[in-house]
This record gives structure tokens, sequence and C-alpha cells, in this order.
């Protein structure tokens, strides 16, 4: 996979002006960002959601 990459890499910086790059791998990185982000979400929805069942059933 580390070649993989190396080689598309390579091939990017041949094809792209570097500006363009800089923008692709900004763009990569606020997407990866967002997944982030929406994974923590969903993971906090759960919690608060067990958390009121289980309140819920205590009452």
């Amino acid at each position: 996979m580390n070649t993989t990459l190396r080689v598309l890499e390579r091939l990017e910086g041949l094809l792209l002006p570097g500006g363009q790059r800089v923008a692709r791998r900004n763009a990569w990185s606020a997407v990866l960002e967002g997944r982030r982000r929406a994974r923590a979400r969903g993971e906090a929805t759960a919690v608060l959601e067990a958390a009121a069942t289980r309140s819920r059933r205590a009452t």
C-alpha cells in the first residue's frame, strides 16, 4: 500500500501544479476531519441515548 501511495504522490507531483496539489491535500484533510467529527457525533449520540434509557428505567 505504501508503494502505491508513493507512486500516486509522484504522479500527482508531475501532473498537478504545486498550488493545486496543496489544495487537493487540504480538501482531503477536510474530508477526513468531517468523517472523524461525524463518527464522534454518532458515538456521543449513542452514549446519550443509552444514558437516557437507563435513567427512565431507574425511575
